[in-house]
């Protein structure tokens, strides 16, 4: 089979991103409530943030985040860990009143081997899934198509949490 190339310049920001290591994304987006509509955050909670991720891996990828800057699990306390499960059942409950996937992967990386792009910042995937949405384009091309704006995936997400009074921890 010929090898194509499919362009993704948007990619060059997040490539651009991980040689910035000393940068944490996640608390410059806690730190600058005022510019959480072009962060893309969705809600904020007492311990956790929770945002649209910039670099989908498909339509209505999630982030949630405890506040603090922790790497990993056990440098949270049990009340974090608790309202980070909450906010992940939250954000199921929106996603699904948006998008109406049929599924979701739910997930953590650690470390940089282990596929976490921010390895200094735990942060949990929450990630929609529709019968079929694996085509050709990922297996082949290793190349993700996002079907929607996430500027306009934002706004329905947000209309939909006041709908349904989320999140309700």
């Amino acid at each position: 089979m010929e090898r194509k190339n499919l362009w993704a310049p948007w990619r060059i920001n997040y490539l651009r991103q991980l040689d910035q290591s000393e940068n944490c994304f996640i608390c410059h987006y806690i730190d600058n409530p005022d510019k959480d509509n072009e962060n893309f955050v969705l809600w904020r909670t007492p311990k956790s943030i929770v945002m649209l991720n910039r670099f989908p891996y498909n339509n209505g990828h999630i982030l949630i985040a405890p506040k603090d800057h922790i790497a990993d699990l056990d440098q949270a306390g049990d009340d974090v860990l608790l309202e980070l499960m909450k906010v992940v059942r939250e954000t199921k409950k929106v996603l699904t009143a948006a998008v109406s996937p049929h599924g979701f992967n739910v997930g953590i990386n650690f470390g940089r081997c282990g596929g976490a792009g921010l390895p200094g910042h735990v942060h949990i995937h929450v990630v929609p899934r529709w019968d079929g949405d694996t085509n050709f384009m990922h297996v082949c091309g290793d190349t993700d198509i996002i079907s929607q704006s996430l500027t306009e995936l934002l706004e329905e997400l947000k209309e939909k949490s006041e709908q349904n009074n989320l999140p309700a921890l």
